[in-house]
Parts: structure tokens; C-alpha cells; sequence
């Protein structure tokens, strides 16, 4: 059994295959080790000797057969083409001999209908006349007899009719087959729009009726949009019996830039196709399937060879490949068409480093915060995906852990590691003190501390969303200490007034003379503020000089309505909050530039930070992104203060102007 790879190519293991080896027990299941059969490359252009079995020389001299019956008939179809006829030659000698037939238009060719028998008998008679020879005459004399024939005349009817209907436009062809998905997603788009186009819009698409159109439509262009039935020339199947065993003949049109998008597994000295990959020729053609087990490609006997050798001898196989293929025991029900799922990426994944993944040329190696569209599931453990963008440029899908599979091994890993490391280490900056005068709002992230530990971050459903003009996001700047996030939400707070707005946050300090409850402060009890924060209302909260400061949902909200957009500089710890509530945050992580330029800018503002604290900034800013990068929709290096501004505008512009991808929770 095929076990191991390396550099692209895989090495069996001794016959024993039950070894006690380390890396046979971390792995959480067995399986085949599989070989994409035509990755891209320079590997295995040999020819190898062709070997074969009785059983394939029977089925090659079959086919010979229908290939010389069908020549055979080709010839005698041209013996009798009526071009061909002794008369016709002798016109074709002298083009001058016989008259223009006005009911013949070379330029519609044969398609074209006579719709009057009284002008076919009219054009006879007209050649008739014009005709010098007797033998001629005699025979346009029988054309106009039979001609004048009842079941003749019945059947040029038919004739007319069947040319007029083969004449008419054939009706549309349908662009896709998920109508229903796409008015979904309108809907969630205008779902909070106040606008009466917008309120009109969902109420219709909301009918009962327009979703049963929607439902037949998707119906109707499903079967309209499967592939045409295939032709010898192009894809063909075909069963043979030998010997009480079914042998399938496979023959699929392989385009150069088209994959066959199939891979293969060793078990004992056969081939069997393990994976069926999306978007190859194999997979539009329908006619390979999981399990069957390959006898010969193009000639090549394949039996007895590993998946090496295959990648080998399909290497530079294009155009016509035919399989012999003995057809897989297990029948499976016809595949149900599955459902494209949008996820976010959570964690940074690279298939070279990977000893798990099945086949190490088809891994799509992604980055934390990318979009990837899951479009099949049919193996638990290894989704085939693409990457957002990727869909025009890369052919194939790509494998991708399942959901499961990831929480499982990480679990293992975390597992392991704290059996090794029994004591966690404090992180660093919780660990060092800050010397400097503390800030008003200290934040309880006690119970996210603990969450965070047990959390094992994997995928997140995510959905379009295009922000309503009258509902904007709010903006969650989040970064490190002397990163600029404050001084870039005070210039755009100072900038534009009437766009930009803070919530006002509540305390129970009290008020004094020139403060106005509600624009300055809500002045609440400590009563009533610790009734809120029991009851999650605070997206931060904390304590400063016995007096207590939050930031709650309420106050963004009210900031939200009156048109503006709420502008927040946050701890990280109150990210999960902000995003467990209704307001749909947007989040933009403020990251410091290298170790000089942050010395530069922190100088120009009379600061003159310690080479331990630039350090620990940029220490912390790299923690941050670790812990909580999933959690940011964008990120910004603050190299100049300029810059950093213009691009943070462009970002939020660029809201109200490009759906956006949102947890598709958000949405239901």
C-alpha cells in the first residue's frame, strides 16, 4: 500500500503495512495515498511497452469492426449521392445548358421552404419547355406526375411544416440554475433599505408566487444546463461483457489547458481512480467515477503499475483519451447538486507541510482571512474549494481540510503540546507593566481570556452584504498602543462632523457643570450601569478612579440611526462582543511600520520611546494579529500618517459603493 510521499512522488511501504511506526498513530484515520494523474510538469515523458490481456485484444478487434463497418458505409452512401449521376456530370460539363430555378436561394441553402405546389409545378414546366432532348422532356414528364400525386403532395406539406418549425429560434439558453440564491442575496442587500424601490423590491421577491417561478425556472435551467449527450467523437461510454465481467470503454476529449481533474490509489497491483476532482475534463464528462479501477489509457496497460508510473505516462497525454476501465462495485446514488458554501479561512494553511493531505498537487494552499468557496463536501475530510478571485484563472479545485477534520487534528496538536509544556506561559504584554499614566477604560476579559484557550479556529460561513445608505457599518480601529488609531479617528471626526461620529459612552462619575447628559455622557447609577453590563449591553467596560466607563450597544445604535457612522478605537477583547450584536462592525486593524519608521513618526509627535518599548510595540501588534486576525476585515501599516488616512477613507468609501463579505449569521 502506497504511504509516503516526496518530492511530488510517493514510495511504498514494506508489505507489512500494520507497522508500529509514530506517524501511523498520529494519524487520525487510514487511507490511500493518492497521485494527481495529470499535474502540470516536466515529470515522466517515456514511452512504456504495451501489454495485452486477451480480454483487451478481444475488445480492441471489436471496435476495429465498427470502425471498418462505418467506413464501409461512408462509401457506399458517396456511390449513391445523386452529384454523382452520369446526367448531372454532363451538365456540370456545359453550365451554359438549362435555366435560373427561382425557388433555389444558394445562400439558404437547403433549409429553404416552398411554401405554393403551384410553384414547383410552375418551375417544371419551365424547364420542361426549355429542354431540347426528348429523354428530358419524358422525364421531367414523370417529376410532374408525381408530383400531382395525392401522398406526395401530403408529404411535401409535411416537409414545409417540419422546415418551418426547424427554422424558428430556438429558445434561450439559460445563464444559470440558481435563481433562487441570487434573489436571496437582493434580498439581504435591501433588506433594511428604506427606500420605496427597495421595499417594493423584497415584497416581491418575497411572493409566494414569484418564488414558485423562481423554483421552476431553476428546475427547468438545471436540466437544460447539463451537458448534451456525447457523441464517439467526443465523450463516449460503452459496456462490453467478457468472461461474466463488465468492461467500461471510456473516451473523453482532453482540451491542453482543461486538467482530467482525477486522481489515483494503488491497492495491490490495480489502479483505481480515488477522487473525482471539479472542474476537469473528468468531471464534465460524468464517466469516471470513484472506484473504478483503470486496465488501459490510450493503448497503456496500466495494471500492476503505481500512481508514479500513471502520472508518468499521462504526462503529455491531450486529446482523445480512451479508458478501459472495470466499473466500481459499489454503486452510488447520482449526485445531487451540491450548494456553493462560502467560508472565511481562520488559519494559514500550506499543503507542503502537510503530511495528511491525501494528494499534496491538488492542496490549495490559503491564508488566514481568505474567501474560499467550499463546492464539495463529499469527503468529510477534504473539501475541494477555490480560493475568491481564483475561479477564471485556476481550472481545478482545490483539497482543503474539512471543517471537522481540522478541529480534530488541532485538538491533537494543542494535546500534545501541553503534555509537553504542562505550565502556559504568561503572554507578553499582559505580562510587562505600563508605567504611564492609565487610560479611563480598563477592560473585564476574563471570561474571553478563557474562551480564546478553548477556541479552535477553523472556518466561518460568510455571505454578501451591501450595507444600506441609511445604516451604515461602524468602524472598529484596533492596534497597539502609539500605532495612530486614535489620531486617525480624531482627524476623521474633525473632517468631516456631519459623516463621522463617536457614541456617547455612560459613567457613573458625576455630572458636572458644562457636561449635557446624553451628548457628553450617560450619567447612570452604579445600579443601573452594573444591570447593563450583567446583561451584555457594554461592548467595553471598565473602572477609573472608582468611577465606571462603558461603551454600550444602545449608544452606537443611536448613532447608527441618526445616518452617521459610529467610529470606534477598541481592545480586542471587545471585538467578539461587537461582533456577536446586530451592528455588524467593520474592523480595521492598525498595524505599526518597522522598528525606524515607527521611531520617526513617535518622534515627530515629541515622543521618544525606548528601543524595549518599540519592541514590545511591535511584539504586541504581531500577538494581536495572531490572536484575533481572523476577526479584522482589513489592515492598514501605518507608515505615514497621510497615507494611512487617505487609505482608511478609501476603505470605508468602499462600503457604500461593494457588497462586502459578512458572517452569513448576521444575514438570517
Amino acid at each position: 500500500m502506497t504511504t509516503s510521499h516526496m518530492n511530488g512522488h510517493v514510495t511504498e511501504s514494506d508489505g507489512g503495512g500494520s507497522g508500529g511506526g509514530e506517524s501511523n498513530q498520529e494519524e487520525p484515520q487510514q487511507w490511500h495515498r493518492e497521485m494527481a494523474v495529470d499535474c502540470p510538469g516536466d515529470l515522466g515523458a517515456r514511452t512504456l511497452p504495451v501489454r495485452r490481456s486477451a480480454q483487451l485484444e478481444r475488445i480492441r478487434q471489436h471496435q476495429e469492426d465498427l470502425r471498418r463497418r462505418r467506413e464501409e458505409d461512408g462509401r457506399n452512401r458517396q456511390e449513391l449521392d445523386l452529384n454523382a449521376s452520369i446526367r448531372l456530370k454532363k451538365l456540370s460539363q456545359n453550365p451554359k445548358v438549362g435555366i435560373d430555378n427561382p425557388t433555389f436561394d444558394p445562400i439558404e441553402g437547403p433549409g429553404k421552404v416552398l411554401t405554393k405546389l403551384e410553384e414547383l409545378l410552375m418551375s417544371l414546366k419551365q424547364v420542361q419547355h426549355c429542354l431540347s432532348d426528348a429523354q428530358s422532356q419524358e422525364d421531367v414528364e414523370l417529376v410532374l406526375q408525381l408530383v400531382q400525386k395525392t401522398d406526395f403532395q401530403k408529404a411535401f406539406n409535411i416537409h414545409n411544416a417540419v422546415a418551418q418549425h426547424m427554422n424558428r429560434p430556438s429558445p434561450p439558453f439559460p445563464h444559470t440554475d440558481r435563481a433562487q440564491g441570487l434573489a436571496q442575496e437582493v434580498q439581504s442587500m435591501v433588506y433594511n433599505s428604506q427606500h420605496k424601490e427597495g421595499l417594493e423590491l423584497n415584497t416581491l421577491l418575497s411572493s409566494p408566487h414569484v418564488q414558485a417561478v423562481l423554483l421552476a425556472h431553476d428546475c427547468v435551467a438545471e436540466q437544460e444546463m447539463q451537458l448534451e449527450p456525447l457523441t464517439p467523437d467526443d465523450h463516449c461510454e460503452t459496456l462490453t461483457q467478457w468472461g461474466g465481467e463488465t468492461v467500461k470503454i471510456v473516451c473523453i476529449e482532453k482540451a491542453r489547458d482543461i486538467p482530467l481533474g482525477a486522481t489515483v490509489r494503488n491497492d495491490m497491483d490495480s489502479v483505481i481512480i480515488s477522487r473525482i476532482v471539479k472542474g476537469g475534463a473528468a468531471e464534465r464528462s460524468g464517466l469516471l467515477h470513484e472506484g473504478d479501477e483503470v486496465l488501459e489509457i490510450n493503448g497503456v496497460e496500466i495494471r500492476g503499475k503505481d500512481v508514479n508510473e500513471v502520472f508518468d505516462i499521462l504526462a503529455d497525454m491531450h486529446g482523445n483519451l480512451t479508458f478501459i476501465l472495470i466499473p466500481s462495485p459499489q454503486t452510488k446514488p447520482p449526485p445531487i447538486k451540491e450548494t456553493v458554501v462560502h467560508v472565511k479561512a481562520h488559519f494559514d494553511y500550506d499543503p507542503s507541510d502537510d503530511p495528511y493531505v491525501p494528494c499534496r498537487e491538488l492542496g490549495l494552499c490559503f491564508q488566514k482571512g481568505d474567501i474560499l468557496h467550499i463546492i464539495s463536501q463529499d469527503d468529510p475530510n477534504w473539501w475541494q474549494a477555490y480560493r475568491d478571485g481564483d475561479e477564471d484563472n485556476q481550472p481545478l479545485a482545490g483539497l482543503v481540510p474539512g471543517k471537522s477534520f481540522q478541529q480534530q487534528r488541532e485538538a491533537m496538536k494543542q494535546t500534545i503540546e501541553e503534555d509537553k509544556e504542562p505550565e502556559k506561559s504568561g503572554k507578553l504584554w499582559c505580562a510587562k507593566k505600563n508605567k504611564k499614566k492609565r487610560k479611563k477604560l480598563l477592560y473585564n476579559s476574563k471570561q474571553n481570556d478563557d474562551y480564546d484557550n478553548e477556541e479552535i479556529l477553523t472556518y466561518e460561513e460568510m455571505a454578501l452584504y451591501h450595507q444600506p445608505a441609511n445604516r451604515k457599518r461602524p468602524i472598529a480601529l484596533i492596534g497597539p498602543p502609539n500605532c495612530g488609531q486614535n489620531e486617525l479617528r480624531q482627524r476623521l471626526l474633525s473632517s468631516e462632523p456631519d459623516r463621522f461620529g463617536g457614541a456617547v459612552p455612560h459613567t457613573t462619575r458625576n455630572r458636572r457643570d458644562v457636561e449635557v447628559s446624553g451628548r457628553d455622557y450617560h450619567f447612570v447609577s452604579r445600579q443601573a450601569f452594573d444591570m447593563d453590563a450583567t446583561a451584555g449591553k457594554f461592548i467595553e467596560s471598565g473602572d477609573f478612579e472608582k468611577n465606571l466607563y462603558g461603551t454600550s450597544t444602545d449608544s452606537v445604535r443611536q448613532l447608527i440611526n441618526t445616518g452617521k457612522i459610529c467610529l470606534l478605537c477598541l481592545h480586542t477583547q471587545s471585538l467578539k462582543i461587537l461582533r456577536n450584536s446586530d451592528l455588524k462592525p467593520y474592523i480595521i486593524f492598525i498595524a505599526p511600520p518597522s522598528q525606524e519608521r515607527l521611531r520617526a513618526l513617535l518622534a515627530k509627535e515629541s515622543k521618544n520611546p525606548k528601543p524595549e518599548e518599540l519592541r514590545d510595540i511591535i511584539e504586541k501588534a504581531r500577538e494581536m494579529e495572531q490572536n484575533f486576525g481572523h476577526l479584522f476585515d482589513a489592515a492598514i501599516v501605518n507608515t505615514d500618517q497621510d497615507k494611512a488616512y487617505q487609505e482608511l477613507l478609501r476603505l470605508i468609501n468602499k462600503l457604500d459603493t461593494e457588497p462586502q463579505w459578512v458572517p452569513s449569521s448576521w444575514l438570517r
